[in-house]
This record gives structure tokens, C-alpha cells and sequence, in this order.
């Protein structure tokens, strides 16, 4: 019995290192907590789920665009400084001026900005709970996307958001 028991446990021994040698596998990129200063927004990732979810409603996807994601960039960190989202409805920081300010033409352009959702999933979630948010991600004419994060430690929300749905002017 004891060499029946000792035999189970010599074949069971390579599957328990194999197993222990194995790699967790990796969490999407759209979970992955944005909670921190070392946290970068995977902006591929957010694309991904959002022309998804436009394919899904009969809408042309979008393109990450640079020009838009450094707008976005730089009201997100705005936004974190501040400690407010209330901060895009007034005159410089409109979208429309700080998107001429950046030198981008644009034939329309919209702007989801939101704190507090810590992954990309939380974002697009609650984005698409929200009327007007949801209504940009729909944009039937917008082509282009960029958006951004940033970490406000002292913040009760730690996490401000810029997204950028646009069609560039042609």
C-alpha cells in the first residue's frame, strides 16, 4: 500500500511542477486598475471596447489618433490638478478651443470627461449609463478617438478621465 501510495505520488510529482511553473494568465487590459501612479491608460485596449460596442449598434469604427489622445492627456491631468470635472464647461478649456489651441481641425468634436471610475471597464460602463456620454460614444460621424487618464493620489476619486470622439475637417 505504501508503495502504491509513494508510485501516485512520483507521477503526480512532475504535473505539481508543471503546474507551479505555470503563468497565471495575464488580466485584460481593460480591469487593470488605473488607481496609482505608475497606472497608464491602455488606450488600444479602450478603442477596442468602444468600436466594439459602436460595431454592435451599426456605427463605423474608430482610430486612435495622437493629436486627440494629447489634448485629452492634458485635460485629464487639468482635471486631476483641480480635483473637478467641472472645469471643460468653461470658456478656454471648451473642447472646441483647446482642440484649436492644439492647432487640430475638426468638423465636430465631443468629450466624455469623468472621475472616479478606476478601470477602463468602470469607465465605459458608467459612460454608457449616462445619456450624453453614451450619445458620444455613438457619434455617428466621429472617425477619430483619443483618451487619457490621470492620478490624483489626494483625490477622493484618484482617477480623472478625457475621451475625444471626433471627425476631422476635411
Amino acid at each position: 500500500m505504501v508503495r502504491l501510495r509513494a508510485r501516485h505520488l512520483l507521477l503526480l510529482l512532475p504535473l505539481a511542477l508543471l503546474a507551479a511553473c505555470a503563468k497565471a494568465p495575464e488580466q485584460p487590459a481593460f480591469y487593470r486598475d488605473l488607481g496609482g501612479a505608475s497606472a497608464h491608460i491602455d488606450a488600444q485596449s479602450a478603442l477596442n471596447l468602444i468600436n466594439s460596442y459602436r460595431a454592435n449598434n451599426g456605427l463605423p469604427t474608430l482610430t486612435l489618433d495622437p493629436a486627440l489622445t494629447g489634448v485629452a492627456q492634458e485635460q485629464a491631468d487639468l482635471l486631476a490638478a483641480r480635483d473637478s470635472v467641472q472645469l471643460s464647461l468653461a470658456g478656454e478649456r471648451k473642447l472646441d478651443a483647446r482642440l484649436d489651441a492644439a492647432g487640430y481641425h475638426a468638423a465636430s468634436a465631443v468629450e466624455n470627461v469623468s472621475a472616479g471610475y478606476r478601470t477602463v471597464a468602470e469607465a465605459f460602463s458608467g459612460w454608457r449609463e449616462l445619456k450624453t456620454h453614451n450619445a458620444n460614444m455613438l457619434k455617428p460621424d466621429a472617425t477619430r478617438f483619443g483618451i487619457a487618464t490621470a492620478y490624483a493620489p489626494g483625490s477622493k476619486y484618484k482617477v480623472f478621465w478625457a475621451a475625444i470622439f471626433a471627425a476631422p475637417a476635411e
